[in-house]
């Protein structure tokens, strides 16, 4: 299996990063890279390096990491949308593009600083060597200080995204709401080149791309600004891997001889505001948050009641954070980002801030579990949604599904409407091995071995047979098959597999007993197991 993978992504290898697939995605994608390197350390960790070099070579001035570095020498054909219809080096000229390189104007999930983390510990003396990571923290910080101030468009302290595209999970039945107001682009105005490599039954339907392509559209024609848009959602898996790349920047920061604390307090904070925004006791997961959505007093409109209430005191205390919050991060920040936060905050000021919950149950609500913060209650009502009814984890599905089992929109083939996808079920691993169930990781890791290597190393796959579903031979599937092979359990060996030792009280947002400066804050500081496309 081992050498099953390694070809995959030697094939797909370029020599400067790896695509995807070359048919179907022919290109360097953003977080599709930071999975592969995570792999690619196991075969070169020279390569893994070389790969997070190019795509953030490609960053824009901003501090933006682009979700699709374009290689020039595939026909602008291939794929959709191509260079010609971002027009980085033009439209973006005010955000920083770059002039060399062509790029998309969007983002996706932000693995990059634990992949970095992770691909120094593989060979840390070629990294110091080449001076890998005192390359990597200015750029890696840079992105952070992007995501958390010019994307903070709900004004409680997490990152939006403003495009469905960027949370990664392109077709999710999470944003059909906050899409339905947006006017789709007319039908003859683009050409879908995804339908050349896939069926249509499997794939967004023409409707959804209309709304796609209006939105990118929009927001090329905005100068790439963010916060002028009519799409913004606060995902939790998003701001998750946010958190658990702010924690291995620390780790970073600390290698390179400063204190990481700042760092890791600000982890816990986001900590906090992910649950406070984004948590639902009644239902036992976290669920996205439409900012622009709600009702005129900003409650949580929860679509029928398919859902449970949050109540009064929940928007009494989200108020609260968000007022003493938004306090101690502009005092921390330079004066550039409170200048460029407060120029947002006037586009905020105009929506509601608080917006709506999302009543869609998608496995980005269970990817909280990858955080070493998370009060234990949610860890252990998490572990028991995941293996419910609406994922059956561990019992009917093989992997966990993109979408909810017995949801109205469920499809087990039809792109992030049901499928199960490797890089997520590699994430939820980590987390259940971070909070100590080691039992339900390691029945997963064998299932998703087992499931990797029947499908031909799939993009993604039928969650109750394992059925192969899009591109074979898809890089990070591969890349992550790589990683559970290596390190089948580390987490069992080291001193960090304890679950946390600190805590936030999900009901005040009160920090508990912080860590000491000699705990480790999470699995990835250690090396352990436990946490960490488009």
């Amino acid at each position: 299996m081992h050498l099953r993978a390694a070809r995959v992504l030697e094939g797909n290898w370029t020599g400067t990063s790896t695509v995807p697939s070359h048919g179907l995605y022919p290109h360097q994608w953003s977080w599709d890279s930071a999975f592969i390197a995570i792999g690619l350390r196991h075969l070169s960790p020279l390569r893994a390096q070389t790969e997070l070099e190019t795509l953030l070579g490609a960053q824009w001035g901003d501090g933006r990491i682009p979700h699709i570095v374009f290689n020039p020498s595939v026909p602008l054909d291939a794929y959709f949308p191509s260079p010609d219809f971002w027009r980085s080096s033009t439209a973006g000229r005010a955000a920083g593009a770059p002039r060399t390189v062509q790029t998309s104007g969007i983002v996706q999930p932000p693995v990059h600083a634990l992949a970095a983390w992770l691909v120094h510990q593989a060979d840390p003396g070629l990294s110091r060597s080449r001076s890998f990571l005192s390359r990597m923290y200015p750029r890696l910080a840079a992105w952070h200080r992007y995501l958390l101030h010019r994307r903070d468009l709900g004004g409680g302290g997490l990152a939006s995204v403003v495009h469905p595209w960027e949370q990664g999970m392109d077709n999710s039945p999470c944003w059909d709401a906050p899409l339905s107001r947006v006017t789709p682009a007319a039908p003859r105005s683009f050409r879908r080149a995804d339908l050349d490599h896939g069926s249509a039954e499997d794939r967004p339907t023409d409707l959804d791309y209309g709304r796609y392509v209006r939105l990118a559209t929009d927001y090329r024609d905005g100068g790439y600004a963010d916060g002028a848009g009519e799409f913004a959602v606060e995902d939790p898996a998003f701001n998750a891997l946010l958190i658990a790349s702010e924690h291995a920047l620390a780790a970073i920061a600390q290698e390179l001889g400063a204190a990481g604390t700042a760092r890791h307090a600000r982890a816990e904070r986001l900590t906090a505001a992910l649950v406070e925004r984004l948590w639902d006791p009644a239902e036992g997961m976290f669920f996205c948050r439409d900012v622009y959505g709600g009702d005129a007093g900003g409650g949580d409109a929860r679509g029928g009641g398919e859902s449970g209430a949050l109540g009064s005191e929940r928007r009494s205390s989200e108020s609260s954070a968000h007022s003493s919050g938004r306090r101690s991060a502009e005092s921390s920040a330079h004066p550039s980002e409170r200048r460029s936060r407060q120029s947002g905050d006037l586009v905020s000021e105009q929506r509601s801030r608080t917006g709506a919950l999302i009543p869609e149950r998608s496995v980005a609500g269970l990817l909280p579990l990858i955080l070493p913060a998370l009060p234990r209650d949610i860890a252990a009502t998490l572990v028991r949604t995941a293996g419910g009814p609406h994922f059956g984890l561990g019992g009917v599905a093989r992997l966990a599904p993109s979408y909810d089992l017995t949801g109205h929109a469920f499809d087990p083939h039809r792109y992030w409407r049901g499928p199960a996808w490797f890089n997520t079920n590699w994430l939820l691993e980590r987390g259940l091995r971070l909070h100590g169930e080691h039992g339900r990781a390691e029945e997963l890791r064998a299932a998703l071995l087992e499931t990797a290597d029947s499908s031909g190393f799939a993009e993604y796959v039928d969650p109750y047979t394992g059925e192969a579903c899009g591109a074979l031979g898809f890089s990070w599937t591969a890349a992550l098959t790589l990683d559970l092979l290596h390190e089948p359990a580390r987490a069992d060996q080291t001193h960090g597999t304890a679950p946390h030792t600190s805590h936030t009280s999900h009901a005040s947002g009160t920090p508990h007993t912080p860590h000491t400066p000699h705990t480790p804050h999470s699995s990835f500081e250690t090396g352990a197991k436990g946490g960490d496309r488009g």
